[in-house]
């Protein structure tokens, strides 16, 4: 079937159209030459009628021969077109009158013949005077003998009437007959067109075929060189192309295997290389934690103990050194943690004011110490945020506002958007600002402004990746705003508390007090002797009765025979394959009693934080500072004291 806008239609087109034309303006020649034909006829027939029945009439009209005179008009009247004859004498008397006029008689008849013609009804009136005809009986041939009919005497006048109805029934019949034979010879054309063109359309909708099918991926085809075809040679190109497609495929396909083969090979080693590496970082990790956490755990115990001056300033050097180390240790912990989505998010109504009090003691003195004011609004605003890690944020906030502010201060306020019930958080700084072309990059990790030399005193350059990662976990909106030299304002957006919401107040550090822990009765499982004394020296340090030992079946022992702990502190590598998970879940069983628990482990495995998560246990990863494990324990001496209430 042809499509509207195929090659078949467009080359009918193209051989119809000349032909159309051509037609119709030989036909509109012809028509327009036989029109002025016929009218040419036409007039020169009712001209010399008019003329004859003028001359017939001349005797009639000198003798008063009226019967002859209506013999003439009848003849007339008969003669085709002719609808009306009308004879008058010198008077313009009408003598004969035969036929219907359809148009009015000319008020002014000279000695000239004329035409009127009617456009209302369509018909010609002639008019021919008749005069007397002067000849000389005597010599009919004498010279000098006047014939001009101004001159002769005017006997009468004769009107003929004709209808233009026949010419113009004539004039349709050509047109017929004109249509006819163009719309012939256009069907002829078409005819013509069509076989003519099929020479023509085969072979290129073959080759259109065959393009088609080579574009659909089909290279193996080829087409038939036919003797008589008219587009041979452009076959015979389209099959070299084919061909040549077909075998720069194969070497294609051929050279994607073998560097196919090679990147698997590539891939592999890499793989090999990347478990390797992250085994060895793994056990190096796990190595480097274990002394490290002994090492923070001695240095806690023994800055409690008296000194003298030179020691006492050792000693602070010491607990830098060990703190800049297990900062680094827990930063790449935390982006580890927030890279593996290990971090459970515990949304619940939040005091702004408690963690405002909480900055305010817990970097007050670090902002006294270096000159600058820390200025903190007081709040009564509620939102729905997890509390520690909505803190750790404002922590680590605050904290990088004051470490790069040299004079000033920094100012931390909330505003509350009552159309659109969100709480915006914002710290200020006077510090020395970021310039834009850095603000794409303030939160990759270990990126630092002024800090090529990576001095440890100027952080890490991972707590506004932690920041970040953070405010994404909770669903926070994070904004910052800052030039070079004018400040840094950062933006925080919380949702509200639903109103009415009542919501627990969070010390997340307590009163430095040495006896919060009396009586606490606590279960270290630690197969690293070094570590496992550390720990014990220092949870004794805080009055806190310690039972210390080396692996499960121990710890089983001490709970058969002697009273429960109130709480398991357990390192996750354990003698003879047990976990920590395991040794706890144990416990548990045998002292009938779902016992607080934690894990402290040196392995940064992703997957052992799940575990650890889905257990419900609390991770702490080593080197443990001794702040965050005495406010692990505190927290669970408060609930522990929270749930005795409840139950009186």
């Amino acid at each position: 079937a042809m499509k509207w806008g195929g090659i078949h239609i467009r080359m009918l087109i193209a051989a119809l159209v000349p032909a159309t034309l051509v037609a119709v303006m030989m036909a509109g020649a012809f028509m327009t030459i036989a029109w002025f034909d016929l009218y040419k006829l036409h007039d020169q027939h009712a001209r010399a009628l008019t003329r004859q029945v003028a001359i017939a009439s001349e005797y009639g009209l000198y003798s008063g021969d009226v019967p002859q005179l209506e013999s003439v008009a009848s003849g007339a009247l008969r003669m085709p077109d002719v609808i009306y004859v009308a004879i008058l004498d010198s008077q313009l008397n009408k003598l004969v009158v035969v036929g219907n006029s359809l148009t009015r008689v000319p008020p002014n008849l000279s000695v000239k013949e004329s035409e009127f013609f009617d456009r209302k009804t369509d018909t010609d009136l002639f008019h021919q005077p008749i005069v007397a005809s002067n000849v000389k009986l005597d010599d009919l041939y004498e010279p000098g003998v006047a014939n001009d009919s101004a001159t002769r005497q005017v006997l009468g006048h004769v009107l003929v009437e004709f209808s233009h109805a026949a010419m113009h029934r004539r004039a349709r019949e050509m047109l017929l007959l004109s249509l006819a034979v163009t719309v012939g010879g256009l069907i002829a054309g078409y005819i013509l067109a069509m076989f003519l063109g099929r020479g023509v359309i085969r072979p290129i909708l073959r080759l259109s075929g065959m393009i088609e099918r080579i574009g659909a991926g089909e290279l193996s085809i080829r087409g038939d060189l036919l003797p008589n075809d008219p587009l041979r040679r452009v076959q015979r190109g389209l099959n070299q192309m084919a061909e040549r497609l077909e075998s720069n495929r194969d070497d294609l396909e051929r050279q994607i295997a073998l560097a196919t083969v090679e990147l698997r090979k590539k891939k592999e080693e890499a793989e090999n290389a990347t478990l390797a590496k992250s085994r060895f970082l793994a056990a190096a990790s796990h190595d480097l934690r274990q002394p490290t956490h002994a090492l923070g755990m001695f240095v806690a115990r023994l800055a409690q103990l008296p000194h003298d001056v030179q020691t006492c300033k050792l000693i602070e050097n010491l607990e830098a050194s060990v703190q800049a180390m297990q900062d680094l240790l827990n930063g790449l912990l935390d982006v580890s943690r927030l890279d593996a989505q290990a971090v459970q998010v515990q949304a619940q109504p939040i005091a702004l004011e408690d963690l405002f009090d909480q900055l305010r003691s817990g970097l007050g003195m670090t902002a006294n110490e270096k000159g600058l004011r820390l200025k903190i609004r007081p709040t009564t605003v509620w939102v729905m945020s997890d509390p520690t890690l909505l803190y750790r944020i404002l922590l680590n906030l605050v904290s990088n506002a004051l470490r790069y502010t040299q004079k000033g201060g920094v100012l931390v306020a909330c505003r509350v958007r009552r159309d659109a019930e969100i709480a915006r958080i914002e710290v200020w700084d006077t510090g020395m600002g970021i310039a834009p072309e850095h603000h794409e990059l303030i939160f990759k990790e270990f990126f630092q402004v002024e800090n090529p030399e990576r001095d440890r005193r100027k952080g890490l350059g991972l707590g506004l990746n932690i920041v970040h990662r953070t405010a994404a976990l909770l669903g926070h909106r994070l904004q910052f705003n800052s030039s070079l030299g004018h400040g840094t304002r950062f933006m925080i957006d919380i949702a509200l508390a639903p109103v009415g919401a009542n919501g627990r107040k969070y010390a997340l550090t307590g009163p430095n007090q040495n006896d919060e822990l009396f009586g606490l009765r606590v279960l270290v499982i630690e197969d690293d002797a070094l570590s496992r004394e550390a720990l014990a020296t220092l949870l004794e340090s805080w009055a806190a009765t310690v039972d210390r030992v080396e692996n499960l079946p121990a710890a089983l022992v001490l709970v058969k025979t002697g009273p429960i702990p109130d709480v398991i502190v357990s390192d996750y590598r354990l003698p003879d394959g047990v976990n920590g998970m395991e040794a706890i879940a144990q416990i548990r069983i045998e002292a009938g009693s779902d016992i607080p628990a934690c894990l402290i482990s040196g392995d940064t495995d992703p997957g052992l934080m799940l575990s650890a998560r889905d257990a419900g246990l609390t991770l702490l990863h080593k080197p443990v500072r001794p702040a965050k494990l005495r406010s692990f324990l505190r927290r669970l001496v408060v609930r522990r004291q929270v749930e005795g209430t409840e139950v009186e």
